[in-house]
């Protein structure tokens, strides 16, 4: 195959987005009219074209078909949007008569604009006289996402607790904390990495990433907990700053209140003032936020700076050293205190600070690029802020003693007796405080170590604030983006209060005030140590989520997942999901509880609630795996009669027509199928296949609908065909999926066969005979009032209803009360005579209902039957016609069928009956009179025991084809069923035992 030429392409006309490459091929020619150009105003492929078709210049030429459109696959559309979409198949490949009043349409060629919005379109589209909207801020990878990440993971934790839990833990513990942390983060970024490049990423964060990756179920209470964990990180990360600053007044001697209340007061004006920022607008937000990194990094240096600086009097009376290997050995091992004092004590209160990797995802709908930003400037965020966390614990564990008390008296001439600890051999004696455990000072005691040891102790401070202001600022405008995107989509009942937008960024100012005060609750708590480790739940509990969920969605093959993200793997996703459950149980058992209790009330709300949005579910796509492995699985199942119900033994296909029309047909084996077996509803659309086609496609979604909405399990299929018998042919041939196949046709009866057509008379009989060549069972329902609504519903039907809305009653919904189901097993069919009136009679509405078997037979032979029907050679029992009114009724019914053709030879017969094969002939009626009185007696039979019953269950009589007469075969049943009040249901099994009494 010939390859096209490519010319060199201006990098204007090329485009990379991930592992792709878009590049626009043009003309050689200016205006793309190359060699092969048509001329001006030809026709399009000389195809005539339907009025909503456009002749599009393509390739030189003017053709229907159009080159590839960024427009033509987003799934969303603006109000007004006027865009273009891509061809039908009719429109290519069918000939199509020109609409009066729509003339060719020549439109310009979207190469021009390489499939993109030319310039100043929109623009144009604004109103004369109004200013054109502003432009949303959008940011890059390093501002809006590493930045931004960095920000968040260096927190309060870092700077007030980890030289703590250096002393606690030991730094080799503490590493090991660290490394931790950043395995769960790590992996959760690489999920959030492959969820990312997953498709178009909008505003909504975390949230939106999963929901519309994964589906609503998983993403809704992913969302919901995240924001949550999000609004309290606001909390933590204040009151580490309060905490400081509670501190600076403490040794000045100016405390408001008391320690606890300033932290209180302190922690609510603040979380006040950052409310204030975000509601500024991203812009400024964003501004602030550099402006704290370059104070953090600058905190950094002077940290480092300050560890090599010779230690003054004053700082050894606190703890501080310098570098010293003995320091460095004895702070390596662990040394645990207090009620905290454990390793997962520690690590709970050290995690919240690796959780801020999600601190750029939130905010995908202000990033330029979301799919090159998040991976990027996320998994940077991670590797320097864990380079930082492991510098900073083994530098201050090599320098700081864990107890000092901070007094210049302490210090001593080296090897002074009565000396204990390692600041002995330094000339300091902290023995007494070490031994009351009252130190002020050192590791295991001050908090604000890395401010002693830095080289100049405000710059620690100003870093202290910078990096707890812009975590809780940058979790304060998270949550409320998550929250927003979430209440628009009205998952959950409630919270749509919380989706407006405000601004040219659509602003969640109501979300803000929500977390607000969510913040300002966890701020009157007031004590660090105690808010962290509920917040580590929390995140833990998204994490595990998100890793899983994108777990779930690989090893389900979810049409909707397929990331570009190449180092994802959903091993190590399933990996991070379980250290995630894992640590929460060993940090707060009951917590965790609480946690994934949430988690499965929120995600079994959406599911039991089923909300009207598709975005491509990875439950409803393992869903049908699981189905496909098991329908796979049924193949290799040997058949047993003890499941004949399920699947291959015993599925229905029920000619309903359009289901709404035979409601009563639909709820009869909706009954007994309902959890059990598989039910089809097939409809047979008569007429030629290009006329058909197009109402087949507008009704199935209706008539679906109309089943779901009757609670109704059951599938819906149509056909095309020229009859009604060839139809149904193709539906007992091709419907089902392997095992899962039915074979068990029930249909309604023809109560106009006298006056109907011969040959849709031929066809309905023929039908049945078809059902038993394909080894299908046949269940046929008479009911006295017929089964065909459709004429009361268009008579009665609101124009403006659909469908799904013309719920009609019927008997089967109903309770039924202490009446009987009659079963006439006449003959040995396999057991489905029994079968299916015993399954019925097990449901609700017919539980209180007496089953009452009749077992027709010899005499002789009552003995071996549980009950026996009356024989057919009786005497007329009273109330019944008598037998020869009986009789000259059937005579009269079929009498206009009859060839009365005087006993004459076959061939006569034969020709005779030649084009009218339902014409029933005088041997013919001879030979069935045995026959045709058992169904005169039957009826009369049926008329005295069972006039009162619920429900009538009898044997479908079997003509034998080629013998039988369609008309005469009709006849039967119409004598058989006639005058009788109960619904009566006619089965035949298709002699394949459906009943056993062993156990094996």
């Amino acid at each position: 195959m010939a390859e096209l030429p490519v010319p060199e392409l201006p990098p204007a006309l090329s485009r990379c987005s991930g592992r792709f490459t878009i590049s626009t091929l043009l003309g050689t020619e200016e205006g793309g009219r190359g060699p092969y150009a048509a001329a001006e105003g030809a026709g399009c492929d000389s195809t005539h074209l339907s009025g909503s078709t456009l002749c599009t210049r393509t390739f030189g030429y003017n053709t229907v078909d159009v080159v590839p459109a960024y427009e033509h696959y987003a799934n969303s559309k603006g109000v007004g949007d006027g865009r273009k979409e891509r061809p039908s198949l009719a429109d290519l490949h069918s000939i199509l008569k020109p609409e009066p009043g729509h003339p060719r349409v020549l439109v310009p060629d979207p190469q021009r604009s390489n499939g993109l919005p030319e310039p100043g379109l929109e623009e144009a589209a604004v109103e004369p006289g109004r200013a054109p909207a502003p432009e949303p801020v959008r940011f890059g990878w390093v501002k809006g996402v590493m930045i931004r990440c960095m920000l968040n993971i260096w927190g309060v934790i870092l700077y007030l607790r980890l030289p703590w839990i250096t002393a606690q833990a030991g730094i080799a513990l503490t590493w090991l904390i660290i490394l931790m942390s950043v395995t769960v983060t790590t992996i959760t970024g690489l999920s959030i990495s492959a969820i990312s490049t997953n498709g178009k990423v909008k505003s909504g964060g975390t949230y939106f990433l999963i929901s519309r990756s994964l589906g609503p179920e998983l993403g809704g209470s992913i969302g919901l907990i995240f924001a949550f964990a999000n609004a309290v990180a606001v909390a933590m990360h204040t009151v580490g700053f309060a905490e400081t600053v509670r501190d600076l007044l403490q040794e000045h001697n100016s405390l408001i209140v008391d320690p606890t209340n300033d932290i209180r007061i302190i922690g609510v004006v603040t979380v006040t003032v950052l409310l204030g920022i975000s509601l500024a607008g991203m812009e400024w937000e964003a501004k602030a936020q550099i402006l704290f990194f370059l104070v953090i990094l600058v905190s950094f240096v002077n940290y480092l700076v300050g560890t090599v600086i010779p230690a003054t009097d004053e700082k050894q009376a606190k703890g501080f050293f310098s570098y010293r290997a003995d320091i460095f050995a004895q702070n390596f091992v662990p040394n645990w205190r207090g009620p905290e004092g454990s390793f997962f004590g520690l690590f709970s209160i050290f995690f919240p600070s690796a959780t801020g990797i999600l601190a750029g995802a939130n905010i995908s709908g202000d990033l330029k690029d979301p799919a090159v930003a998040i991976p990027k400037g996320t998994l940077m965020a991670i590797f320097w802020t864990t380079v930082s966390y492991l510098v900073l614990s083994a530098t201050i564990g090599a320098c700081v003693v864990r107890d000092a008390s901070g007094s210049l008296n302490d210090s001593v001439a080296v090897g002074s007796p009565g000396c204990e600890g390692l600041a002995c051999g330094f000339g300091w004696n902290f023995t007494a405080c070490a031994q009351r455990q009252s130190c002020r000072y050192g590791l295991s005691n001050y908090y604000q170590s890395m401010s002693m040891v830095s080289g100049f102790g405000p710059l620690i401070t100003a870093g202290i604030f910078g990096a707890t202001l812009s975590s809780a600022l940058a979790c304060l405008v998270s949550a409320p983006k998550v929250f927003q995107c979430l209440c628009r989509d009205q998952l959950y009942p409630v919270i749509g209060f919380f989706g407006k937008g405000y601004g040219k960024n659509s602003e969640p100012i109501r979300g803000y005030v929500l977390t607000y005060i969510i913040a300002v609750g966890f701020i009157l708590i007031a004590e660090l140590n105690a808010i962290a480790p509920i917040i580590s739940n929390f995140f833990l509990c998204s994490y595990a989520l998100i890793n899983f969920s994108c777990f779930h969605a690989s090893i389900t093959n979810s049409p909707g997942w397929r990331p570009s993200f190449r180092y994802y793997s959903k091993w190590a996703a399933l990996f991070g999901a379980a250290v995630s459950v894992v640590i929460m149980f060993l940090l707060t058992w009951w917590a965790a509880l609480i946690a994934f209790g949430i988690v499965i009330f929120l995600l079994g709300y959406v599911l039991y609630k089923k909300p009207d949005v598709n975005w491509g579910s990875s439950m409803q796509a393992s869903s049908y795996n699981m189905a496909l492995n098991y329908s796979v699985g049924l193949s290799e199942v040997e058949e047993h009669i003890k499941n004949y119900r399920q699947g291959r033994f015993g599925a229905c296909l029920v000619l309903t027509g359009p289901p709404n029309f035979r409601p009563a047909l639909v709820d009869f084996v909706g009954t007994f199928t309902k959890n059990l077996s598989l039910m089809l509803c097939g409809n047979v659309l008569i007429g030629p296949w290009k006329q058909k086609m197009p109402e087949s496609r507008l009704t199935a979604d209706g008539h679906t609908k109309w089943l779901t909405k009757r609670k109704i399990k059951a599938f819906y299929t149509d056909v095309v065909a020229e009859d009604l018998r060839s139809g149904v042919q193709m539906l007992m041939q091709a419907a089902g999926l392997g095992k899962m196949r039915p074979n068990i046709l029930v249909l309604g009866y023809k109560r106009n066969w006298r006056t109907a057509s011969p040959q849709s008379l031929e066809d309905y009989v023929g039908i049945l005979h078809d059902a038993f060549d394909f080894k299908y069972g046949v269940c046929l329902m008479r009911m006295k009032e017929g089964l065909n609504v459709s004429r009361v519903l268009q008579a009665h039907a609101d124009p403006s209803a659909s469908a799904s809305e013309q719920q009609a009653s019927t008997i089967f919904q109903s309770e039924q009360g202490k009446k009987t189901i009659d079963i006439y097993w006449l003959f040995d069919d396999g057991g489905l005579t029994l079968l299916i009136p015993y399954l019925l009679g097990r449901k609700k509405r017919w539980g209180k209902c007496k089953i009452r078997v009749f077992v027709g037979g010899q005499i002789n032979r009552m003995d071996e039957e549980r009950k026996a029907t009356p024989e057919p050679a009786r005497t007329p029992l009273p109330g019944t016609l008598c037998l020869s009114c009986s009789i000259k009724r059937f005579d009269d019914l079929i009498a206009p069928f009859r060839l009365n053709d005087g006993f004459k030879d076959e061939a006569t017969v034969n020709e005779m009956r030649q084009g009218c094969p339902w014409k029933i002939s005088d041997e013919e009626v001879d030979k069935n009179r045995a026959k045709s009185l058992r169904q005169v007696r039957l009826n009369e039979i049926l008329l005295d025991y069972s006039r009162d019953a619920a429900l009538i269950a009898i044997t479908l009589p079997v003509g034998r084809k080629g013998r039988c007469p369609s008309s005469l075969y009709m006849a039967w049943l119409e004598t058989l069923s006639r005058d009788l009040r109960p619904p009566i249901i006619l089965t035949r099994g298709n002699q394949e035992n459906v009943l056993t009494f062993y156990c094996q």
